[in-house]
């Protein structure tokens, strides 16, 4: 559940502020006020959930005052200043030193209502780049967005840490639903540009000449910034890169050249072609495609992953009988063999949408893995993979799964799980070190 965002109201003039806040409050966010910079800042730590709206001309400390000390302790957080009539350079000035917009008295309450979802939206994106990287960066906990213990996903972690704290473009390709456009947010919130602008454009969603405005520009009057220009000193996040006409490749080249080294912007690639026996490096020209490979990221198609399939669904149909107020389904030894020989087209997406199904069948009370499988692959039989795995890697990644999802239910007692499992402690112990399971992380 995403975060509720807040919007903390800076104003000695008492109807000032709660006209605001009544406004704001009808078009449903949470809002809090303050009479002075001073009181406001009591109440506006680092990682504040949400943003400020401040005047500028306050007694004791004015508003300039308040947005440098805000910027000092939280410089990725939005602020919209509030200026009287005259004080235009003034709200440039405040532009300078970090606020996110201005409005000038008398403002129209529809405009702040569109900068107030905009810089919501904007807040909400840095304090989840916050909490991925502080994922990212902690090497004791599984990361909760890239679940897996097997070694391509070791690798991809490893990956997404050095690539993230360097300088250059990023390529990304995979197949279909592996989860690029998350390795992409990975690699912003890892490194040196967190915090900044994170801007993400579906070079396939619109039309050319549509694509280029958005893109390039020049916007519409009053409009927002191309994204060229919204994403500076940040990242640049470009899905299906693929889809980008010879014209528009050049464009981009063109501004990827104009920043010269290090990058201003970091421009993050993602291909998604599904042409067979096509690259990315046939469908771009060859001076982009290079100057965007120079660090690439592949990433690992599901049915490499092994166990990592037993794990995930694991997690997700846990996550789904939660949502629906019943109880995951029980995955039996022959299903666990199905789930790691399925060839999984869609990957790590087709995945979420087996188990949603899956735990929908179990609170009917019928239904298999197995006819889910059929049905996702349209056939009359499941269909396997070719290449075979010897059935003492079945055996293992049942046996793992098992009490795995055991120690969960029974929240790390291991009397219970004992129990429940006919297994004497010292053979419990025996596997758990063997599965690299941890008793601590079921507390």
């Amino acid at each position: 559940m995403a975060q509720a965002m807040k919007i903390a109201i800076v104003d000695d003039e008492q109807d000032m502020r709660q006209s605001i806040s009544q406004w704001l409050a009808l078009s449903g966010f949470d809002t809090e006020t303050f009479s002075s910079a001073e009181d406001a800042l009591k109440g506006l730590a680092n990682d504040y959930p949400g943003i400020v709206v401040s005047d500028i001309k306050m007694p004791g400390m004015d508003g300039m005052q308040f947005l440098k000390k805000l910027m000092s302790v939280d410089s990725a957080l939005p602020v919209i200043m509030i200026t009287g009539h005259g004080d235009v350079p003034m709200a440039v000035e405040a532009m300078r030193v970090g606020a996110y917009d201005f409005l000038e008295k008398p403002f129209n309450p529809d405009r702040m209502t569109e900068l107030a979802k905009k810089a919501t939206q904007a807040r909400r994106l840095t304090l989840d780049n916050r909490a991925l990287r502080r994922e990212l960066g902690d090497g004791t906990t599984i990361i909760k967005k890239l679940i897996g213990a097997s070694p391509v996903m070791d690798r991809l972690r490893e990956d997404i840490l050095d690539l993230g704290q360097a300088d250059g473009h990023v390529l990304i390709d995979g197949e279909t639903g592996t989860g690029k456009s998350l390795v992409a947010h990975a690699l912003h919130a890892v490194g040196p540009r967190a915090g900044k602008r994170f801007v993400l454009l579906s070079c396939a969603a619109h039309e050319e000449d549509e694509l280029c405005k958005r893109l390039f520009g020049p916007m519409e009057e009053g409009g927002s910034l191309p994204h060229v220009e919204e994403a500076r000193g940040g990242t640049l996040v470009l899905e299906d890169i693929e889809a980008l006409s010879q014209t528009s490749q050049a464009r981009l080249l063109t501004f990827i050249n104009e920043q010269g080294s290090p990058a201003e912007t970091r421009v993050v690639a993602i291909c998604n072609l599904q042409e067979q026996n096509k690259t990315c490096e046939d469908a771009l020209r060859p001076d982009l495609f290079y100057r965007l490979a120079a660090m690439k990221i592949t990433l690992p198609p599901l049915r490499q992953r092994g166990e990592d399939v037993l794990v995930l669904f694991t997690r997700l149909s846990e996550q789904f009988a939660e949502e629906y107020g019943c109880d995951a389904p029980q995955v039996s030894a022959q299903e666990a063999a199905q789930l790691l020989q399925a060839p999984w087209p869609g990957n790590v997406r087709q995945l979420i949408n087996i188990a949603e199904r899956a735990v929908l069948q179990n609170r009917r009370g019928s239904g298999t893995i197995a006819s889910l499988l059929m049905a996702d692959n349209d056939e009359t039989q499941p269909v396997m993979t070719t290449e075979g795995k010897p059935l003492k890697e079945y055996v293992e990644a049942f046996e793992r799964m098992l009490i795995d999802n055991t120690m969960r239910r029974h929240k790390g007692s291991i009397v219970n799980v004992m129990d429940e499992l006919c297994l004497p402690r010292r053979t419990l112990n025996e596997k758990m070190a063997k599965y690299s399971l941890q008793r601590s992380d079921y507390l």
